[in-house]
């Protein structure tokens, strides 16, 4: 098989093939689902075939030693295209998350529909390959940009005569996008050139400082850490729950901590507690805390996901910011883990939309007996996400909680506490939808809760048994996947070596599982369990400005677009009084003044030019002296 695969990536190495089975592919694979979208079968067959054609494709670039080749553009671009482990790494992540998600989504979307997004999801995947590839970095940044493109695309759909989750997502991520293209023309600057491959170490000073500084900020923008976070929540309540999965579920995390990693590792000399490495931790740091804080909160179960998808990247810019080793190695292998379980909740949370029409938790209740394969899933991926031992999202985690102690404990204070939350929020999740007394939402009957269908149970399956294989056999994603394709020597796959750390993190999930247990009783259900916090003094009031929206930057920027639109509407109308009003007036008082005054007497004329006279020597007078 490793032949196979050296062969096909020998093969991809010839110019313009890459570009043409691993973007042009994928496009027009786009294409032919969107043509076949009345026709069930056959597009769920030819998708298929397309993710696993892309699937191949990838495994043959990461297990067959990579791709490297270029190839002249209009003789004036030389498009490059060359793979790192890590980056064939990434791409196979992507390709993988691909097939379930695409697999996924069309169960999800019934016959004649769908079909734009499917296109537009299928183009993404085009992007993202070649963003993960491109070793020009102008090339890199058009793929880049044009994930932004479909992302806006798809958050149309449906809202046309609404765009308002769709313009907040293109104004917050086109502005990290600008911080983007500001960075990459420093960085050229900096480092003499275009090809990401020869950019080693750049010192982080003068043009190398803005270049570093401003490409981190349009990955971070990318990941979606704060503040490019807000439309996220938005898109929870406008978008399909297949966009969720697709996008703040994997492609935009792979991308954006793919960038980031290689920013720290291999483009900028970066030393831990430098002034960079310190920026990027306390991002992070904010991001997971009040991410999760948000999360807690939350009674929709698509909205309390999303935040979740905030806060978690929040743990893997904390982990790589640290520029520690083994939290460069624990940031990365957090991404590979979220994205399995994150997109596996969302699916989750489609299954349940699917057969519920809502994913408001104040509507259903303990559907777990009717559903009992998605609440298996389910409970895995909490599990996972929570850090319970054993998952393959507690060995993550212990490895960040190792890096951010080691670099500060607030770090390590502010991880824990996210860790807190996050275990009470699926608790409070978990609880009011799967367990307790069966209650359906309005018009919907409890015969019809039952198992969707195998083209959405398969995904969740699979995902959910990658999450047990990632933890059980840690081995393989931290030091196979991971420690080789980032060339970190030291293995920190198996058991935590600091039992101390490992008491604490169980101490905090004892604690989040006795909030949980008081929450219920005190409050009356799982649904309140985290109201007394929600609604304690002081936090009652905090919550209510973040509910409001009032702490939401891209809110703060409209503010300010509005004061300035307004004194340009006031400027314009004062200018515009002053032109058609003013001047006219004291023209036509003026020449009335004169007319009044020319009233043909003679002495009034020799007064005048007397005057007059005496004026122009007084000047000639001042201006000699």
């Amino acid at each position: 098989m490793t032949g196979l695969f050296t062969s096909v990536a020998e093969f991809l190495s010839r110019p313009y093939m890459f570009i043409a089975f691993m973007i042009a592919v994928p496009a027009l694979g786009g294409v032919a689902v969107w043509l076949l979208r009345r026709f069930g079968a056959a597009r769920f067959i030819v998708s298929l075939i397309f993710a696993l054609s892309n699937l191949f494709f990838a495994a043959s670039v990461y297990y067959g030693g990579g791709v490297n080749t270029s190839a002249p553009f209009l003789r004036a671009l030389q498009l490059s295209f060359i793979t790192t482990e890590f980056s064939a790494m990434c791409l196979f992540a992507a390709a993988v998350l691909f097939l379930f998600v695409s697999a996924y989504s069309l169960s999800y979307f019934k016959a004649g529909h769908g079909g734009v997004f499917m296109l537009y999801y299928f183009i993404s995947l085009a992007m993202v390959n070649g963003a993960l590839a491109s070793d020009n970095i102008g090339m890199m940044l058009f793929f880049w940009e044009g994930l932004l493109c479909t992302l806006f695309g798809i958050l149309l759909i449906g809202n046309l005569n609404n765009p308002r989750t769709a313009i907040k997502a293109l104004a917050i991520s086109g502005t990290a996008d600008l911080f983007m293209m500001l960075g990459i023309v420093a960085t050229i600057q900096a480092a003499g050139t275009v090809s990401i491959s020869e950019m080693s170490s750049l010192p982080v000073t003068k043009m190398g400082a803005l270049g570093c500084v401003m490409m981190l900020l349009g990955a971070l923008g990318k990941a979606g850490a704060m503040p490019f976070h807000s439309w996220i929540p938005n898109a929870a309540s406008d978008a399909p729950t297949p966009f969720l999965a697709a996008f703040p579920g994997s492609f935009e995390k792979i991308l954006g901590i793919y960038l980031i990693t290689r920013i720290f590792t291999d483009m900028y000399d970066i030393t831990p507690g430098s002034a960079i490495s310190v920026f990027v931790s306390i991002v992070g740091a904010v991001t997971l805390f009040l991410g999760v804080g948000m999360a807690l909160v939350q009674k929709d179960m698509k909205r309390l996901l999303s935040y979740h998808a905030i806060s978690q990247v929040g743990y893997m810019i904390l982990g790589i910011g640290t520029a520690l080793p083994v939290g460069i190695v624990g940031g990365t292998y957090h991404m590979l883990n979220n994205i399995l379980y994150k997109s596996g909740l969302f699916i989750v949370a489609g299954a349940i939309e699917k057969r519920t029409k809502t994913t408001d938790l104040h509507n259903f209740h303990g559907i777990g007996r009717k559903m009992p394969a998605t609440t298996a899933c389910f409970i895995i991926f909490g599990l996972s996400i929570a850090g319970l031992p054993g998952t393959n999202g507690f060995f993550s985690k212990e490895l960040i909680f190792d890096a951010a102690l080691e670099t500060n404990i607030v770090f390590y204070i502010l991880a824990l506490v996210g860790a807190f939350m996050t275990a009470a929020s699926f608790l409070k999740l978990g609880g009011a939808a799967f367990f307790g007394r069966l209650r359906t939402p309005d018009g919907i009957d409890e015969n019809e809760i039952r198992e969707v269908n195998a083209g959405m149970l398969t995904p969740m399956c699979a995902l959910a048994v990658l999450c047990l294989a990632f933890g059980v056999y840690n081995t393989y994603p931290i030091d196979t996947l991971i420690g080789k394709s980032l060339k970190i020597e030291e293995s920190f796959s198996g058991w935590p070596h600091s039992s101390t750390l490992v008491i604490i993190s169980c101490a905090v999930l004892a604690a989040a599982v006795a909030n949980h247990i008081y929450g219920t009783r005190h409050n009356g259900g799982a649904l309140n369990a985290v109201d007394h916090i929600h609604y304690a003094p002081g936090l009652k009031q905090v919550y209510a400005v973040a509910e409001a929206g009032y702490l939401d930057p891209y809110h703060w920027f409209m503010g300010a677009v509005n004061v300035f639109s307004a004194a340009c509407t006031w400027i314009e109308r004062d200018v515009s009084w002053i032109y058609d009003k003013a001047v006219p007036g004291i023209v036509n008082g003026v020449g009335n003044a004169l007319h009044q005054y020319s009233n043909g007497s003679l002495s009034r004329y020799l007064i005048t030019a007397l005057v007059g006279l005496l004026a122009l020597i007084a000047i000639f007078i001042a201006a000699i002296r």
